[in-house]
């Protein structure tokens, strides 16, 4: 076995050397980082369905269209009731809105369906509808008061009213600070900061 010296090679050829080696380290880390450059969509993307999850955007776009809503306020109401990911609640709201079956037999009749069915909920096209048309009402009911709206879709219009009227008793808008339920307050403020980031990270799927 012959061992080479590093001795026997001249200061001219270290440093060659040394270049090269500084050369090959620079094509490394320069491959290394163009290749998470490429994977950076698909990490955004995955991390994205984890973190701030969205599903049926061409139906969440169809329907706040037709009811005029912000299509960022319907997707931050689904994540807020079931992260796109709906089941029975103990309550007995269906479907990815969480639509109570007395709520949804009184959207029927007030929109003029002429056939409705429980059932129905589970289907996330008639679900977002009615949940759509559902937000729609309770922001003519309240004047376009997005919090009112909210807080009534989570706590019920009688408790909003009965709120609303005690604070206007006393000189005063209900504000989210004033809700009395801690649940609708952070349900109210919850909607409304992932309103916010629904419309920043998903401005293209939502048609915004």
């Amino acid at each position: 076995m012959t061992v080479y010296s590093t001795r026997s090679v001249s200061p001219r050829r270290r440093a060659a050397l040394r270049r090269r080696r500084l050369a090959l380290l620079v094509v490394g880390v320069a491959a290394v980082a163009i290749g998470v450059y490429a994977a950076m969509p698909a990490v955004k993307k995955a991390y994205n369905n984890l973190t701030l999850p969205l599903a049926y955007s061409s139906i969440i776009r169809q329907q706040a269209a037709q009811k005029h809503l912000d299509p960022a306020l319907v997707a931050a109401v689904i994540y807020a009731e079931t992260k796109f990911d709906p089941s029975t609640s103990s309550a007995g709201a269906e479907g990815l809105m969480q639509i109570l079956p007395q709520t949804a037999q009184f959207l029927a009749k007030r929109s003029g369906a002429t056939s409705f069915s429980v059932s129905d909920l589970s289907t996330p096209e008639v679900n977002i509808a009615y949940g759509s048309y559902y937000l729609r009402y309770l922001l003519d009911e309240y004047r376009g008061n997005e919090v009112l709206a909210l807080a009534a879709y989570n706590g019920g219009e009688a408790n909003v009213n009965r709120w609303v009227s005690q604070e206007r008793s006393e000189g005063r808008p209900l504000t989210v600070g004033e809700i009395p339920y801690p649940e609708t307050k952070a349900y109210v403020t919850k909607v409304m900061q992932t309103q916010q980031q629904y419309r920043q990270q998903y401005a293209s799927q939502l048609g915004l």
